[in-house]
């Protein structure tokens, strides 16, 4: 998805819908009803919104934004969409954090 959002190639789309259908086709169903479609579906609709924005594109890409766990795939993404990645806590900030939490709930030394 990234390389299509790069690049804008048709080949570059077919190739992110041919490896969609791939997944899809991992979970084959068992009741005999249609098969699975989710991969396809999410990444025709992505391609859409990527190549022609509408109303809808910018939750579209920002959902797909969010569900990305890897920070340098996120921020890598955003920047080819134009888009800003969600806000990220850093493990530094975190820390920090934590650190001010430690004494939390404990006297202090000059109520003793």
């Amino acid at each position: 998805m990234l390389r299509y959002a790069v690049t804008l190639d048709n080949a570059d789309r077919l190739a992110v819908l041919r490896i969609a259908r791939e997944i899809d086709g991992l979970h084959p169903r068992q009741d005999g009803s249609s098969e699975f479609e989710f991969f396809r579906r999410t990444s025709a609709e992505l391609c859409a919104a990527i190549l022609q924005p509408n109303e809808r594109a910018p939750a579209v890409l920002q959902q797909y934004l969010g569900r990305l766990d890897d920070d340098r795939l996120k921020r890598a993404f955003a920047a080819a969409i134009d888009a800003s990645p969600q806000p990220v806590v850093s493990p530094i900030s975190r820390a920090a954090r934590q650190r001010n939490e430690l004494w939390k709930g404990l006297s202090s030394r000059s109520n003793h």
